[in-house]
């Protein structure tokens, strides 16, 4: 689990020389009290920095190319608790590269009716300074997210939360590697695209070694190793009979153990944070990688089946943003679906790799023969996804631009039986309706790889679209199909 607190966020309050030492004194004084309870908030995961109230064009570049250049500073967030004049901001603002959250807030919850006087009057100005503040932004086109209401308030302090993991996130999109072990399924076209483009985008570099390159550490793993980690295997799963020891596909489990820890030492010696593998393309390798996969991105690493490199940057991705949260975030598939009228649903699932994150109760240890890939039987973790909201999110290449497709669905309980379907599953209901989601989606281009989310908000996705300046394409209760046409259809103008 990543530690959010080794990131921060610098708390920047604007103000200028007008106001006099006193008033100036003040403005330092309640910002840094706002810093210091946003630290301490349980509320907020990263660390929050106070910064002395900057007051000139020379002060405020200073503070943002600071930001840059220090490591670990995700963002800023900006409050005016005085009238600011935005011209002063023109220049930092050009050359800030990291996010920005302009807090509209106060440092008085309410208004002393019986107090109020004109020096009050001049030292909490945030009303209009932070007016002055947003139409700088505004008119130099800069995407930020706008918070407003009091600085102790539940909402807001959620907003913030909100905000600060999708920063680390664009942090670590920015700077992660994947690695690909082959190339892209043969034909497939929505698991491809533009690499090159998606690291002057997003940042991530994207490259391929032959699968002999992890062939060759697979075999490196020692007899310790494997035993060590086939003890924590029988200790965290319940294990089927055929691989306990003595049992007739013990060798199987050894050979997944020594695939799993051969995945582990590649990725670590290469410092890569996902990657993709694809059945078609796994010379020297006994199995497909099934349980190495699925504990991979237990462990916080991004995959993406049949070379879905998309797909497996935003495991790591999404992952990175729910750290510490309750529920998972999965590579995930539309494999097949339930017309009942009474009771439409979609099964998702994959043929070995769904992350144990987002399990219901009991995990199992089990394998089967594999009808697709021609290799030995794989061993595979086996369970059902938990009931509660959560969302299929889906990247795309649509060759002029990149598009982020959210799903927000209602999972379900899995109460029925698979008694010949030895996969992970999950069964959901899509928004607003099976017919008016699906349409939506197919409509929207949208992958059948996708990262399935028990934990994280359509809020999460739009704020780090808006980081990335990239569209999306929301699929909800309130969609309708003329809308959401009317809305692409928009986008190609407005993306263009």
């Amino acid at each position: 689990m990543l530690n959010l607190k080794t990131f921060e966020v610098w708390f920047v309050t604007g103000s200028q020389h007008l106001y006099g030492e006193e008033t100036l004194r003040q403005v330092d004084e309640h910002s840094k009290i706002i810093a210091e309870s946003f630290n301490n908030s349980p509320q907020i995961p990263l660390r929050i920095i106070f910064k002395p109230v900057v007051k000139t064009t020379e002060e405020i570049m200073a503070i943002c190319k600071e930001a840059n250049a220090t490591p670990n500073c995700v963002g800023i967030i900006a409050w005016m608790h005085t009238f600011s004049p935005a011209k002063m901001w023109i220049s930092g603002l050009n050359v800030l590269q990291v996010p920005l959250l302009h807090l509209h807030t106060q440092f008085n919850r309410d208004i002393p009716y019986a107090d109020i006087d004109m020096d009050f009057m001049n030292l909490n100005q945030s009303a209009h300074g932070d007016r002055e503040f947003g139409f700088i932004m505004a008119k130099m086109r800069i995407n930020r997210k706008v918070v407003v209401g009091h600085w102790q308030a539940d909402s807001v302090l959620e907003k913030i939360n909100t905000w600060s993991r999708v920063a680390v996130g664009k942090y670590k999109m920015q700077t992660m590697k994947v690695v690909r072990f082959g190339d892209n399924m043969r034909q497939v076209a929505v698991t491809d695209g533009d690499k090159v483009a998606a690291e002057m985008k997003f940042g991530f570099a994207v490259n391929t070694h032959g699968v002999g390159d992890l062939v060759q550490v697979i075999n490196q793993i020692s007899d310790a190793e494997i035993q060590n980690l086939i003890k924590e295997y029988e200790a965290t799963y319940q294990m089927m009979s055929s691989l306990a020891n003595g049992g007739a596909m013990r060798s199987s489990l050894v050979e997944a153990a020594r695939i799993e820890l051969g995945l582990k030492a590649f990725l670590e010696a290469g410092g890569y944070s996902a990657y993709t593998n694809t059945f078609e393309d796994l010379h020297g390798m006994r199995q497909l990688p099934g349980i190495g996969s699925q504990r991979m991105m237990a462990a916080g690493y991004g995959y993406g089946g049949e070379g879905d490199w998309k797909t497996s940057a935003m495991v790591h991705v999404m992952k990175v943003m729910a750290s510490g949260m309750k529920g998972g975030n999965s590579f995930m598939e539309d494999y097949t679906y339930h017309f009942d009228p009474k009771n439409p649903m979609v099964l998702g699932s994959h043929m070995l790799e769904i992350c144990p994150s987002i399990a219901d109760g009991q995990v199992k240890c089990e394998v089967h023969p594999l009808g697709i890939g021609g290799k030995e039987d794989p061993v595979r973790l086996v369970f059902n996804g938990s009931a509660g909201s959560a969302l299929n999110v889906s990247l795309i290449d649509i060759g002029n631009r990149f598009r982020m497709i959210v799903n927000e669905v209602e999972a379900v309980e899995v109460t029925q039986e698979f008694p010949k379907l030895p996969t992970a599953r999950a069964l959901w209901k899509p928004q607003p309706s099976m017919e008016i989601g699906l349409q939506s989606w197919i409509l929207a281009g949208g992958a059948h790889h996708t990262v399935y989310s028990q934990n994280l908000t359509t809020e999460y996705l739009e704020d780090l679209t808006d980081m990335l300046g990239i569209e999306l394409v929301v699929i909800d209760k309130s969609t309708t199909i003329r809308q959401l046409k009317s809305d692409l259809r928009m986008n190609e103008v407005i993306f263009k």
